[in-house]
């Protein structure tokens, strides 16, 4: 397959909001091994961008991600030129960094966000949907499955009913529906989902960074830890944060009746 050009695009504006954008918008933003190892990088770098305070993922041509390309990537027992398997495995990594970013992510849902495309906008912090948008997992009306997060994100979201639900029927949700099952954050109109996007991570721009790292660490942990581990966990986690820099500036500027000056740690 011939290389394709600026299948990822890094942008960083002068708020901090850092923009990873999906660039395949002939294909519907579908992933690619070559998408996918450019996702990878641009993921490593926003982490390690001293700059970029929240990371937002988002499509070109208004549309997400229409899953993987099946073109290629059907397996090598139909003659494709790469697997699918070795694609979910890549996946997996890529996604697990975006949820585990010290930064907070954001997966910005327009147009479709279908079968890998909805494994990569369940793998961030928070999901913010236009309205219009189609998001589900899909792979079941393909006779295919997803093995980049369903089975271990989506539950967590929504429940195990309304993800048997999801994965058993193939349904696609509004970005209105995504919301009220609780798997979207919020959703907007398309003319108002460029605000939105603004509006919802303007709060995490002024907050501390080194206080919300650990604030998620934390809270991802405990996502499979027994309600022992989690005291503990909570113990030594709001010492860690009281004893940082950004906390005695947090308390110095309240008391000084000023904004902070995070340093980050």
């Amino acid at each position: 397959m011939t290389a394709e050009k600026d299948v990822i695009q890094y942008e960083l504006a002068s708020n901090g909001i850092c923009t990873i954008w999906l660039n395949r918008p002939h294909k519907r933003n579908c992933v690619s091994p070559q998408l996918l190892r450019e996702l990878e990088v641009a993921v490593d770098r926003a982490a390690l961008d001293d700059a970029a305070k929240v990371v937002v993922f988002r499509g070109r041509a208004n549309t997400f991600c229409s899953g993987a390309d099946l073109d290629l990537l059907v397996g090598p027992v139909l003659g494709a030129s790469s697997d699918s398997l070795q694609l979910a495995i890549d996946s997996a990594r890529t996604y697990d960094k975006m949820f585990n970013m010290k930064k907070p992510t954001v997966a910005a849902v327009e147009g479709y966000a279908v079968a890998g495309g909805f494994e990569l906008a369940i793998s961030t912090d928070f999901l913010l949907c236009a309205d219009e948008c189609r998001i589900g997992d899909f792979h079941i009306r393909r006779a295919l499955f997803g093995g980049a997060g369903p089975i271990y994100r989506l539950p967590r979201y929504i429940g195990l009913r309304k993800s048997k639900e999801l994965m058993l029927t193939g349904k696609l949700l509004s970005g209105q529906e995504a919301a009220a099952w609780n798997l979207a954050n919020a959703s907007a109109p398309a003319a108002e989902f460029d605000r939105l996007i603004q509006d919802f991570c303007a709060p995490m721009l002024e907050l501390s960074p080194f206080c919300m790292w650990m604030t998620k660490k934390a809270v991802n942990r405990g996502l499979d830890a027994d309600t022992e581990s989690l005291i503990a966990l909570e113990t030594m986690t709001c010492n860690v944060v009281h004893h940082s820099a950004d906390a005695k500036e947090g308390v110095k500027a309240f008391i000084e009746k000023r904004k902070p000056n995070w340093v980050g740690r």
